[in-house]
């Protein structure tokens, strides 16, 4: 299926061919839609979202992505968009044609600062062309449905290779322009409250968003701008500092400290802490003598 929201949010369901392929860190889905009626689409992605449109061309039609003007262009053949995760992305479209697509699905986590080097800001994108992402994603839609595993690990390689194409995009048409701040002092105070009071607990970014009253899209840009971190990396950080002053209590296992932090288990701290801190809590609990 598309996902849960896109899915849902396609009015009339026509898709006639479909595949799909789950790597790490990237979903895949190749479509073919045909339908002279006009089709409606609204979705709100907790990944990252890019739409490869290979065959488009519409009557008429808009397109809404939140921060960016709205497009009622024709002519979308060979066109790229790119809506980052928690930003809302909805229209309609009258086909000329069939409309065929390859979307894929992003985990944030393939195009954060650890994986791709930097703070790149990630901004949103309508129908632009970029040689380089759009043969990546051609190579891509070639392993959808491959049984093999040199398959799939060429495809896991090819994900490392689209988020660096996607994050080394320069400015241009369709960026959004730079935000002039962060978020406001109470918005700053009421945010850090609620993750320190709940520290050990997983919650999705729009309940972060609504505390301070904006979409998660910008919520997610004014945090970054006011702490210098993704909310996700913050969150983390502040899991793992925590982690260090139960640590110093030499009667506390490190697996349980790693449940007081909200760890599932010993190895998924060990390896936070130690991509954190340099140390495992072994060696940290070691060190302080």
């Amino acid at each position: 299926m598309i996902s849960a929201s896109t899915a849902a949010a396609l009015q009339p369901p026509r898709i006639l061919e479909r595949q799909a392929a789950e790597w790490q860190g990237l979903r895949a889905l190749s479509i073919k839609l045909t339908c002279n009626e006009p089709l409606e689409f609204k979705c709100l992605e907790p990944r990252h979202f890019l739409v490869a449109l290979e065959h488009t061309e519409r009557y008429g039609g808009e397109t809404n992505v939140e921060g960016l003007p709205k497009s009622t262009r024709r002519d979308l053949a060979h066109k790229l968009a790119f809506i980052p995760a928690g930003c809302a992305f909805s229209g309609w479209v009258k086909p000329l044609a069939s409309l065929q697509a390859t979307l894929l699905y992003i985990d944030p986590e393939l195009l954060s600062a650890d994986a791709v080097g930097g703070g790149a800001e990630i901004r949103p994108r309508l129908y632009f062309s970029d040689d380089s992402i759009w043969q990546t994603v051609r190579k891509l839609k070639a392993q959808i449905g491959s049984p093999h595993l040199r398959d799939r690990l060429y495809a896991e390689r090819l994900a490392a290779v689209l988020a660096h194409e996607i994050v080394r995009l320069d400015d241009g048409v369709g960026a959004l322009p730079p935000m002039r701040g962060g978020l406001a002092a109470w918005q700053q105070r009421r945010v850090v409250e609620f993750i320190e009071a709940h520290l050990a607990d997983d919650f999705p970014l729009a309940a972060l968003a609504g505390l301070v009253q904006l979409s998660t899209y910008h919520f997610a840009r004014a945090f970054k701008r006011s702490f210098g971190v993704p909310p996700h990396r913050y969150h983390t950080n502040r899991r793992v500092e925590r982690a260090r002053a139960l640590l110093t209590d030499p009667r506390t296992s490190v697996a349980e400290v790693a449940l007081q932090v909200g760890f599932s288990g010993a190895s998924a701290f060990a390896a936070t802490f130690r991509r954190t801190t340099g140390q495992t809590p072994t060696d940290y609990r070691r060190a302080l003598g």
